[in-house]
């Protein structure tokens, strides 16, 4: 019976640690869920999902929290964007695990229509995502920090 007792506490033991390792994993990768805030007011503006194809991250558009008066679509994209639904809209692309960050790929501003250079950073244990776009280098761009939603 006591051996029964200590394959029992083992088994709790290594299916606890485990499931730690498992979790800290997930919130070590910046696959998932992320809200977006608006630095001028604060805000969310936008739910954005974040998988991996083949190594690379892009990040798709699920859900916007819209102002008054704000559309829906991507009027100041160009070519096959113009006009294009924000939601389901890709709006990160192409970046690649490079040490601590994923750099070299692309962002979309749907307010310009514009696309930058792009490098993500996770931070507070993978609660937060600094997403920077960038032209040229990175010094000279803006960062958003996303907060992770799932």
């Amino acid at each position: 019976m006591q051996i029964l007792k200590s394959c029992s506490a083992l088994l709790f033991t290594a299916a606890a640690t485990l499931t730690t390792s498992a979790a800290w994993a997930d919130n070590a990768s910046p696959v998932g869920l992320w809200r977006n805030i608006d630095e001028a007011s604060g805000k969310p503006r936008a739910l954005i999902r974040i998988t991996e194809t083949n190594g690379a991250l892009q990040g798709r558009v699920e859900k916007v929290f819209l102002a008054p008066g704000e559309s829906p679509t991507c009027t100041k994209c160009e070519g096959a964007l113009k006009n294009a639904p924000v939601v389901g809209l890709v709006i990160l692309r192409g970046l690649k695990k490079d040490g601590a960050d994923y750099t070299g790929g692309q962002i979309l501003d749907p307010d310009n229509g514009k696309v930058y250079s792009s490098k993500i950073s996770i931070t507070d244990g993978g609660k937060k995502l600094d997403v920077r776009g960038f032209i040229g280098v990175s010094l000279l761009g803006r960062s958003q920090i996303w907060i992770r939603q799932d």
